[in-house]
């Protein structure tokens, strides 16, 4: 696929383009053409990818758990620290040398580690030292493919069909996340850690066998050239600019890291408290987040084969709204089914907000700056995530998990009305 022209304005905020006629609709066959095949080639080696990292993590995470809470938070923040600290520059990278390079270097440097990994763990075990060491190349590692690979659908689909590919996209995240966890415990049943390695090296060989397969074109570097190269971190920096002068990436940015704070904790964290507030079983809680995954699955499939709504920012608003009454009924459930109807609720507001805000973002990023627009979007969700569980936390300890949950309920909705009252998302 050839890409666009670069604009070459000598300001990023000059390079971008202007927001497209809120009026008018998109004809709908272009919204059931078929995603083109470079796209789907990269999809299926991605999932590959994500399928046997959700494994690992799931083995990581088990024989960390014999190290005791302390451990695992500690391995936690190794993975968190480098990746928030580093993702700008990684963005900038991308932007630089393309992101194809990038996903190419950054799969073979997790090749060589998870190999490693295994050959170290099957001859010494499983020391801390050698998990946390783990997880900090795995955070490195993320900075800088993260913001790659989330450049990749605008370089690889035509603008009338990035909703459906980002929403496939979506869908096919979910469901390497429902199957990894269940793959991670059979792989480590039978090989322990090492094995769980093993199969994430083989995943990533699979995606560094499609990536060398993608023509060199589809995903060449998209920063202008120029006479005098401004250094990483003034290019980190211009990206950030450019978020702040434009309206929407700026109104897109607020409310993205105002869904991360209010909606990523209530599965991850509040989910398993109230259920053990409840007393239910450790698989009536993994039911309850299997209603969440669930109900994004199905909202993503949707819009993945029938499109999104016209207007994106009212479909990401909505989403939220719809996800508050998610989380509310999840608070208040008494039982285990209203628990998962709840959380069913929620993932279908999810997966509303996700599959619409992402392509709004998409759109809105120029050429020149495309993955250093993935690497804030990332950086906004992470600081939001870490912020917020916190505080949500040290609220669940003192007060129980209901309350710290309707909050979070409270906050979806408020961002979610906020952004229908703005101007800006609501004639996106």
């Amino acid at each position: 696929m050839t890409e666009a022209a670069v604009p070459t304005a000598a300001d990023p905020a000059a390079a971008v383009p202007e927001a497209a006629d809120p009026d008018a609709t998109v004809p709908r066959a272009a919204v059931r053409s078929p995603l083109p095949r470079p796209y789907l080639l990269w999809l299926a080696g991605t999932q590959a990818g994500l399928l046997g990292d959700a494994a690992l993590y799931f083995a990581l995470g088990w024989a960390t758990s014999a190290h005791g809470g302390g451990a695992t938070g500690l391995v936690l923040t190794a993975i968190t620290v480098p990746r928030t600290a580093l993702v700008l520059l990684g963005g900038a990278v991308a932007d630089r040398v393309g992101a194809r390079r990038v996903m190419l270097a950054a799969d073979a440097v997790m090749l060589v580690a998870t190999a490693a990994l295994a050959l170290v763990a099957g001859s010494r075990g499983t020391p801390l030292w050698l998990l946390v060491a783990a997880a900090a190349v795995i955070g490195t590692v993320d900075a800088f493919h993260l913001p790659a690979s989330g450049s990749m659908p605008n370089r690889l689909v035509p603008a009338d069909r990035l909703p459906r590919a980002l929403a496939l996209r979506q869908a096919g995240g979910q469901g390497a996340a429902l199957l990894g966890a269940p793959l991670g415990g059979l792989l480590v049943a039978v090989g322990g850690l090492p094995g769980a390695a093993v199969a994430d090296a083989a995943s990533f060989g699979v995606v560094l066998l499609v990536l060398l397969r993608l023509r060199p074109g589809a995903a060449a570097p998209s920063a202008a050239p120029s006479d005098a190269p401004a250094g990483l971190l003034r290019e980190a920096a211009s990206g950030v600019r450019l978020a702040l002068r434009d309206p929407l990436l700026r109104a897109a940015l607020l409310l993205t890291g105002a869904a991360a704070g209010a909606l990523l904790p209530v599965m991850s964290l509040l989910a398993p408290l109230l259920a053990r507030a409840h007393g239910w079983t450790a698989g009536t809680a993994g039911l309850v987040t299997g209603g969440q995954a669930a109900g994004v699955l199905a909202v993503a499939g949707l819009i993945a084969w029938r499109g999104g709504l016209p207007r994106a920012g009212v479909g990401a608003a909505a989403g939220l709204c719809t996800a508050s009454v998610g989380v509310t009924l999840l608070a208040l459930a008494a039982g285990p089914a209203a628990a998962v109807a709840g959380s069913a609720v929620t993932g279908v507001g999810s997966g509303l907000f996700a599959c619409h805000l992402g392509p709004l973002v998409a759109a809105g990023a120029p050429d020149s700056h495309l993955s250093r627009v993935q690497a804030l979007l990332t950086l906004v969700q992470s600081g939001a995530l870490v912020l917020a569980n916190a505080l949500l936390g040290v609220l669940a300890d003192t007060a129980g998990a209901t309350l710290p949950t309707l909050l979070c309920a409270l906050a979806a909705g408020t961002a979610g009305l906020t952004a229908l009252a703005g101007p800006t998302l609501r004639r996106a």
